[in-house]
């Protein structure tokens, strides 16, 4: 019998491919968080796409919504007065993008549903070169999050957060992807839109780049 892992599953690209990444070695959970940003409804439609794509029965799957990341703003992505930016890959500021503290958020939850299911792990996409100034994709924060976990849970609660893609860059990602068969074809990683794909946000570009330096074509369809 195969431990048990939760796998973060936003719908993107990372996040598709961690799961398949877990579900070698796991019998794995898929956790989504909806927060209000202006792709919630394409995101959670590709959620569930990835979730029916291996099976997952409805008591592994947890769909948490945490609104008020709406409600206070501060990211392109919550704050429909803020413009999406294009993609500024020499830019050394922090994206706006970033949603203030929200993996730390969505890794609550997780061990929080972890400690209950009996998890021995839980699997986040997070991608250190994918998010320029992001403080939540750098590999200290997930070290100094684990030791939280262990100061912060019953004593014989063992989770650990992995972060298998924390060091790839992009087109590893892809090519990793395709080894597992990763369902690529139902994944959403636009920050803009919910019907075609933008093709310039910085996940779209990113996206874009990453499948032309693997050599491969990218299933989803670009306005």
């Amino acid at each position: 019998m195969k431990e048990l892992a939760i796998v973060l599953v936003s719908g993107g690209m990372d996040s598709c491919v961690t799961a398949a990444i877990a579900n070698t070695q796991y019998q794995i959970a898929l956790l989504h968080v909806n927060y209000n940003q202006r792709t919630e409804s394409r995101e959670l439609m590709a959620f569930r796409d990835i979730a029916a794509f291996y099976n997952i029965p409805e008591e592994r799957i947890l769909i948490s919504n945490i609104d008020y990341l709406g409600k206070i703003g501060g990211s392109s992505l919550t704050d429909l007065s803020m413009t999406v930016q294009d993609a500024q890959l020499n830019s050394k500021e922090i994206p706006t993008s970033y949603v203030p503290f929200r993996n730390t958020l969505f890794l609550t939850i997780a061990v929080s549903w972890g400690e209950v299911i009996g998890a021995k792990k839980v699997f986040i996409g997070a991608v250190e070169q994918d998010s320029p100034g992001y403080p939540d994709c750098r590999p200290i924060y997930y070290e100094t999050f684990n030791k939280l976990i262990k100061a912060g849970t019953k004593p014989t609660t063992c989770i650990e957060v992995e972060t298998p893609l924390i060091s790839k860059s992009k087109s590893e990602i892809v090519k990793m992807g395709i080894s597992l068969n990763a369902p690529f074809h139902l994944s959403w990683s636009c920050y803009k839109n919910t019907d075609k794909a933008c093709g310039v946000c910085h996940s779209c570009f990113l996206r874009l780049k990453a499948f032309k330096e693997a050599g491969i074509n990218d299933s989803i369809v670009y306005s």
